[in-house]
């Protein structure tokens, strides 16, 4: 995905963000959410992955710095988030989720102990508002490796 914004030199950035949801969120809802972030992230040259269990989010945002800082203003003041935690942010030379404007996977607690350096984590119950830059980048590198692409809707 390309836009006018990454054409003037606006330097592209990838923020990792966790968070989590005052209540629990079914299936119609999220899909409704997903639909309006697809919608809005295009308008910004957004793309991204979102992960959801457990009223636990983790999503990462990739474009022009000045798109994923204004989006993430707006997702920090949204009450369906709490505990909102900035995991990283970084200037990327490419996108990892280029095909998506918010990619969603709707990824088992058992699968995801299965990536080597999360395993632990995920089997002692632990969740997305319980990672570190360090797990993020783990579970980034396993996205990037092609596991659970398949899967992306």
């Amino acid at each position: 995905m390309s836009n006018a914004m990454e054409q003037t030199g606006n330097s592209l950035v990838q923020c990792i963000y966790s968070s989590a949801s005052p209540e629990p969120i079914d299936a119609e809802r999220l899909t409704e959410i997903l639909s309006a972030a697809r919608k809005n992230n295009a308008k910004l040259g957004i793309t991204g992955m979102l992960l959801y269990e457990r009223q636990s989010f983790f999503q990462i945002l990739e474009g022009p710095e000045q798109s994923v800082n204004q989006l993430y203003r707006k997702i920090a003041r949204d009450n369906r988030h709490t505990q909102i935690t900035k995991i990283l942010f970084q200037p990327i030379s490419e996108r990892v989720f280029d095909r998506w404007s918010m990619g969603y996977v709707g990824v088992s607690m058992k699968e995801l102990a299965s990536v080597k350096g999360l395993n632990d984590f995920f089997r002692s119950g632990q969740c997305y508002n319980d990672l570190d830059e360090s797990r993020a980048k783990l579970l980034l590198a396993a996205f990037k490796e092609g596991k659970w692409h398949a899967k992306i809707q």
